[in-house]
């Protein structure tokens, strides 16, 4: 198990992590991008974007680690931000992060593992 970065809007945080969950990371930030894309797509002048289900990733290792993001509420996926959050029994971390960072943070990480 290796150390997993991620870069928030001031800071960083790092936590043990693994690369089969970093990978199951890697998917869910893949398909919050399509459903991301899906609401910016508008198919004619006033008509909205069919509604797309939130995407909520956990990971229980050394620290419990939550992602949660609604595509509903971004223009685009360049603007999306994510709700982070990192806990264990004494401490309690919950922040945002920027969504584009977040999918460099893990490539770069399963890059290095």
């Amino acid at each position: 198990m290796s150390r997993f970065t991620i870069n928030l809007l001031e800071g960083s945080v790092a936590i043990s992590f693994t690369p089969q969950a970093a990978e199951e990371l890697q998917t869910a930030l893949s398909q919050l991008m399509d459903r991301l894309k899906a609401t910016a797509v508008k198919t004619a002048p006033g008509s909205r974007a069919t509604p797309q289900k939130p995407m909520e990733y956990q990971y229980t290792g050394d620290v419990f680690l939550e992602i949660f993001c609604n595509p509903n509420i971004w223009a685009t996926p360049f603007a999306a931000k994510v709700l982070i959050t990192v806990r264990d029994d004494r401490i309690r971390l919950t922040t945002e992060a920027e969504l584009s960072r977040l999918i460099e943070d893990i490539n770069q990480y399963l890059e290095q593992s």
